[in-house]
């Protein structure tokens, strides 16, 4: 069944990162761990973060996606209907 998983791996990415980030946020809780190291991973990821979410979003409105319900456009259910 056709359906574009760009959207879902950018989604996926977007996860991963807050993962990260919250991991790393308890690391720097404990006392015998770098704390610049988890500093240092936590900036990147929280400079990731909404370069990814504006990716993200530009991906559904390019896809013509309803940016309200986020209701999949016509398009594409018909090329997954068509598929089948």
């Amino acid at each position: 069944m056709f359906q574009c998983a760009c959207p879902a791996q950018v989604s996926f990415l977007l996860a991963e990162t807050m993962s990260l980030y919250v991991y790393q946020a308890e690391c720097l809780n404990q006392t015998d761990t770098d704390v610049r190291v988890h500093t240092a991973i936590a900036q990147a990821t929280e400079l990731a973060y909404p370069i990814i979410e504006q990716c993200l979003t530009d991906v559904l409105i390019l896809e013509g996606w309803n940016m309200e319900t986020l209701e999949m456009p016509e398009s594409l259910k018909k090329r997954m209907v068509d598929s089948v």
